[in-house]
């Protein structure tokens, strides 16, 4: 006979039991106090004891002499995992059982930056994945430059609220850039919530909580980010809006920027025949990284030019433009990117009059040489 699903959560309850076996209670129970932090909840029968309850940072053991099909390994989460000295991340309790010492929060992994030229066209067919909150990515950068940068074309279907909860992310540099419709967002120390509206951006310092409200239908963003593989911490007890606003606030070395293109100043660009209009991300990393929306505005001369930078990436929002790589062209037009290798000469040409590029560097201003 099958057993009924269950569609409602069972109410009452206090904790969950994990048990062990082991030859001596005694020693193995002060082993778990003495080390780990436990305390005695119960113990029994008082003449001979055979069985001990002890709770600890949010666990419950239940300790048996001769206990059939208990654990081997517990993984205990550590603020500093490399407690015991040297490398060692484990230790063994008196009954066998192995005592492994994790992270509680994973670090970040800093892989080797591994460049390359990479072209994303409309074109050429888009595959769009199912990521966090039912959010829909298409990868603009499928190899990662080895795991050292992520580029991503996120699309939200359904209009209004999102399902997502406040959370941070470990990494060393994010951006937000809104392509169509608007997103609503709220961030640790930055007031109450606002609209991200198309051509607006944001940059997310690492570890800032921060919350997707809801949005458009249809809504599109970029984001990029580096490393690839970062993590994504939820965080259960703060609320947000904060209290208290604090704009100048720095998080790892960096303060939130956010830019609204209706605001938007323009100024030459590094290449002759265009304008940019800078986000405020280069001076909000202290150099880091720089994003910018670029426009021609002047018939664009055929400069080879080149950047000493970790990163150069650009994703076209709107018009066509054809770049020069060597004796190789590529056509590019709305929705395409091209990522481009420091030391790879390159230049822009056969501009339209409503070409509008957006682009992130890292750093934020990398060293060009040009030639004519």
């Amino acid at each position: 006979m099958n057993t009924p699903l269950l569609v409602q959560p069972l109410t009452g309850i206090r904790g969950y039991l994990v048990p062990m076996s082991c030859a001596d209670l005694g020693e193995t129970t002060q082993f778990f106090i003495e080390r780990l932090g436990f305390r005695i909840d119960a113990i029994f029968p008082a003449d001979n004891p055979r069985t001990a309850i002890l709770s600890g940072a949010n666990l419950t053991l239940r300790l048996g002499v001769g206990l059939t099909g208990g654990v081997t390994k517990l993984d205990v989460q550590c603020d500093d995992e490399t407690q015991l000295g040297g490398e060692t991340r484990s230790l063994i309790a008196p009954n066998g059982v192995e005592i492994r010492l994790v992270a509680a929060e994973p670090r970040m992994k800093e892989p080797v930056n591994r460049q390359e030229l990479v072209l994303s066209r409309v074109q050429d067919g888009v595959h769009w994945t199912v990521g966090r909150a039912g959010l829909r990515y298409r990868d603009l950068l499928p190899n990662r430059h080895g795991g050292a940068f992520i580029a991503s074309h996120i699309r939200i279907l359904e209009g209004g609220p999102v399902p997502d909860y406040v959370h941070f992310h470990k990494i060393r540099f994010q951006m937000i850039f809104c392509r169509k419709g608007w997103v609503r967002l709220v961030y640790e120390g930055q007031g109450e919530p606002f609209v991200l509206n198309a051509g607006d951006c944001v940059l997310q310092p690492p570890t800032i909580r921060h919350r997707v409200l809801e949005s458009s239908a249809g809504a599109e963003v970029i984001e990029i980010g580096t490393p690839a593989e970062h993590i994504t911490m939820a965080d259960h007890d703060m609320t947000l809006p904060t209290p208290v606003l604090d704009v100048d606030r720095e998080f790892d070395g960096q303060r939130f920027v956010r830019y609204e293109k209706q605001r938007a100043s323009w100024a030459p660009w590094r290449h002759d025949g265009f304008v940019a209009s800078d986000t405020g991300i280069g001076e909000a990393t202290k150099g880091l990284a720089g994003v910018r929306v670029v426009r021609p505005n002047a018939p664009t001369f055929v400069h080879q030019q080149q950047h000493a930078s970790d990163f150069c990436f650009f994703f076209v929002l709107s018009g066509t433009t054809t770049v020069l790589q060597g004796e190789d062209a590529y056509e590019l037009a709305a929705d395409d990117s091209i990522t481009i290798p420091g030391e790879m000469p390159y230049c822009f040409t056969r501009c339209s009059a409503d070409l509008e590029l957006l682009e992130v560097t890292l750093p934020a201003n990398p060293v060009l040489s040009a030639n004519a």
